[in-house]
């Protein structure tokens, strides 16, 4: 009896489980698909008080009006070259000092995690006007180059705890079954532990690169030049000077916004989650 009581608590349990992924999936998906919905509905059926999730008459229109309107090509290039740059730097950067924190603790180690906790906890509104000003004196307002080092700055510490996360999980054993072979540390460092971290630093490059392409506030005080805006704060040129949206054009922004995230994490999901790890031991 015991046992087929602990057998229905973990079926409950399971349930349980499986009905609150669920729910988290359809808080994800449904406005994502209420979006791909509305970007392809002609302007009468974006006005009717009853709307449906399918398009009557799907058009191509409200794409075509948005190119028109903004410079969304543009947008997304300075977008993607931020983005890019800064994931690469913060990743080139974290790598080397999770490396430290992980294998030698210390105060400083330590002073380093704390750092990570409270930089999260920090309000953007607090740090924008020092920010502003530095960047002002090293004359990289109004330049993608400040925009990234804003942003390498501010994707480091959370990078950094990941892959702090990551360098702990890879055995030492390795590392000491290379030393005894003779390899020294550089070797150790290039042949042993990069690979093995290969899936932390994809996952942590993408986490840079998703907060950086989605990123707002900074892009919207220190870009002021129509050609130098990324794709968010483009988006909000859709909405008039009386506050009414341009709801088809806008749309059809905003899902052209989305989809380079969603193939992203598509293409490299698989190194993300893949076991690199399982069989190191093991060879």
């Amino acid at each position: 009896m015991k046992r087929m009581g602990a057998m229905g608590t973990r079926r409950t349990a399971r349930a349980g489980q499986y009905l609150a992924l669920l729910c988290y999936l359809a808080f994800l998906v449904l406005p994502f698909l209420w979006l791909m919905s509305t970007a392809f509905k002609p302007p009468r059926e974006l006005a009717t008080l009853d709307p449906h999730w399918i398009p009557d008459h799907p058009t191509l229109d409200n794409f075509r009006q948005a190119f028109d309107e903004q410079p969304l090509l543009q947008a997304a290039a300075n977008s993607l070259i931020a983005a890019a740059c800064a994931a690469v730097i913060a990743v080139a950067l974290a790598t080397p000092m999770a490396y430290v924190m992980a294998r030698h603790r210390s105060p400083l180690s330590r002073a380093a995690t704390g750092w990570v906790v409270v930089s999260q906890a920090f309000p953007l509104v607090l740090v924008i006007i020092p920010l502003f000003l530095i960047l002002k004196n090293l004359s990289l307002i109004d330049s993608l180059a400040g925009l990234v080092a804003v942003y390498v700055v501010w994707a480091l510490p959370f990078a950094l705890w990941m892959l702090t996360g990551y360098v702990r999980a890879v055995p030492r054993e390795l590392e000491e079954a290379a030393a005894v072979d003779g390899a020294g540390k550089a070797r150790i460092l290039v042949s042993v532990t990069a690979p093995l971290l290969a899936p932390g630093i994809v996952a942590t490059a993408l986490f840079a690169f998703i907060t950086s392409w989605n990123e707002f506030f900074f892009a919207l005080v220190l870009l002021k030049s129509p050609e130098k805006q990324t794709m968010p704060v483009i988006l909000t040129h859709f909405i008039g000077a009386e506050g009414v949206a341009d709801l088809g054009p806008l749309a059809a922004a905003a899902l052209l916004a989305t989809i380079p995230s969603l193939v992203l994490f598509a293409v490299l999901q698989r190194r993300i989650t893949g076991g690199v790890l399982a069989g190191a031991v093991k060879h």
